[in-house]
């Protein structure tokens, strides 16, 4: 078992500091925590939402324009859940120590780019790398 790491609210990593030591680590655990718990309750909202909702509407326009909202809704929640996959993918590399390193290169994910995107798995480059051989295949 861990010790436990403190962290004051203001804390950010810096690139200073040992890369992936038990204060990033723990910073960037936090977050996708919190990331997770939102995503997870703005979900439960929708649900109930939707189940208020299902109501008998006489007017054809408004039925139609309502079911257009909870499909939308409906897409929406679904990158959700694909996003709390990545997440709890996020959660599982820092668990055995992998997270914040490229899993093409595997060189260090700028800080810069862990703090914008914490579910990154690729380096910039590589990202970038990844993008361009995509866009030729698909070309063809």
């Amino acid at each position: 078992m861990k010790a436990e790491v403190f962290l004051d609210a203001d804390y950010r990593p810096a690139e200073d500091e040992p890369f992936m030591n038990d204060r990033q680590t723990e910073y960037f655990r936090r977050k996708l925590l919190a990331w997770k718990s939102d995503i997870l309750e703005n979900s439960s909202d929708t649900v109930a939402g939707m189940k208020d909702q299902t109501r008998n509407i006489p007017d054809v326009a408004d039925r139609a324009s309502e079911e257009t909202d909870r499909a939308l809704e409906l897409r929406t929640r679904d990158r959700e859940r694909k996003l709390v996959s990545k997440i709890d993918a996020a959660l599982r590399r820092i668990e055995e120590g992998e997270f914040g390193y490229c899993s093409i290169t595997g060189e260090p994910i700028s800080l810069k780019r862990l703090d914008a995107r914490p579910i990154a798995t690729m380096s910039l480059e590589a990202q970038e790398r990844h993008e361009r051989r995509e866009k030729v295949h698909r070309d063809d």
